[in-house]
């Protein structure tokens, strides 16, 4: 009895937990897990044009790597029984600096797609950002969110269709509009080259054999309605037709206009009432003409690491930034991020928000909307973390002296 006695002392057996999901996300501890997870989950092909950056990814790399780079100086004996993660952004309060970034044709992670995650953003009280590639529309998001919601648009050659899609954002109450600027043309994603990926997806042998192998992803595929650009419909795309005479997807690159200039700041302007965000500015120089220009906020972006690979990390250029324009235009650093600390990093810099993507899709993939949910409050609890180890109370504490360079 008195070896009994002992045991039970230092030992707790911890309750069977039944449900599938929480016994998944229970053992993941970080990004990574979530990544490992999902890779499990998802077919290949999938996983890859998630996962995936252009060329040898050396610019998809570097945005995660160069986080480490960054090294605290943490204050000690500060008072931090309360820490506020909570900011502004674009004249709202928030939380915390965090945007979930817009994802193209996010329902192949999980059939609930973009509708998950603006649930799970809702929730959380940040920004969610709707791409134009996105598989359900800006209605059906709106329906599902009373969050605060961001439209990704690009200038197309079809200025009807842009207008279209931002009279129908105003309407459905989108905050903000982000121009992506760093598309003129699509990067080169070798992964998919390899996997033979395109959007929408080719079934071929080696297709079904990734679906039988990833039965669980294959069902929720299988039960759900068609995937498609569901804002950009057959009506929408174009008057004439094109849009059946090829694939949705092949309108839709052809679209991308190679002649984008900084006149379409003014022209976005003309159409658009609320805040602009200039989404993929990569240098000092061009941060300091998005000012000139009369964007409300830039996004230092590289697309990912999908656009040009050799781009420059993106934490390694909030400094010079924020050192040029800091407090004439709000920053956002977008990619690389995969902890709370690397918001606070961030912030430390310079950036007035981050806006994160795969870390997001990662989580969906591994356990749909459950996972969007635990995804974002590791992200908050991990700020709240590093700021008291730092020795900040809220957001304001956290300056330039925070951290140094390795």
């Amino acid at each position: 009895m008195g070896m009994i006695k002992t045991v039970r002392s230092v030992v707790r057996f911890k309750p069977i937990e039944l449900d599938r999901t929480t016994r998944r996300l229970s053992s993941a501890a970080d990004v990574g897990d979530l990544r490992a997870l999902a890779r499990r989950r998802l077919p290949g092909g999938i996983f890859d044009y998630i996962d995936g950056g252009a060329e040898d990814e050396r610019t998809l790399s570097h945005n995660v790597s160069g986080y480490g780079r960054v090294e605290f100086r943490p204050r000690v004996l500060r008072d931090v029984s309360t820490v506020d993660t909570a900011t502004t952004l674009l004249g709202r309060s928030v939380p915390m600096p965090l945007v979930l970034a817009p994802t193209g044709f996010t329902r192949i992670a999980h059939s609930e797609g973009e509708l998950a995650v603006a649930r799970a953003a809702a929730r959380a009280g940040i920004p969610y950002g709707l791409s134009t590639m996105g598989t359900r529309s800006i209605e059906e998001v709106a329906a599902v969110s009373s969050g605060p919601k961001w439209f990704q648009v690009y200038t197309w050659r079809d200025r009807r269709l842009v207008q279209d899609l931002l009279e129908r954002a105003a309407a459905a109450g989108y905050e903000a509009i982000m121009l992506t600027v760093d598309a003129p043309v699509l990067g080169r994603r070798e992964r998919d080259v390899r996997r033979g990926y395109t959007l929408p997806p080719k079934i071929g042998l080696d297709t079904i054999v990734d679906g039988i192998l990833h039965p669980e992803w294959t069902l929720d595929f299988l039960r759900s309605e068609p995937i498609t650009f569901a804002s950009v419909t057959g009506d929408n795309a174009a008057d004439d037709g094109s849009a059946s005479a090829v694939t949705l997807s092949e309108y839709i690159n052809s679209q991308f206009d190679p002649a984008l200039s900084w006149d379409e700041v003014a022209w976005l302007r003309s159409v658009w009432s609320g805040p602009i965000v200039l989404k993929g500015i990569q240098t000092v120089e061009d941060a300091r003409l998005a000012v000139e220009h009369g964007a409300d906020a830039i996004a230092l972006s590289n697309h990912g690491g999908r656009q040009l690979d050799g781009a420059p990390s993106i934490i390694e250029l909030v400094e010079p930034v924020a050192d040029e324009v800091g407090g004439e235009i709000e920053i956002i650093a977008d990619g690389g991020v995969r902890r709370g600390s690397d918001v606070v990093k961030a912030v430390a810099l310079g950036a007035n928000a981050v806006m994160a993507g795969r870390a997001y899709l990662y989580a969906l993939g591994a356990a749909g909307e459950p996972g969007v949910d635990h995804v974002l409050s590791f992200l908050r609890e991990g700020m709240e973390r590093t700021m008291a180890l730092c020795g900040c109370q809220q957001v304001t504490d956290i300056s330039n002296d925070l951290v140094t360079w390795r």
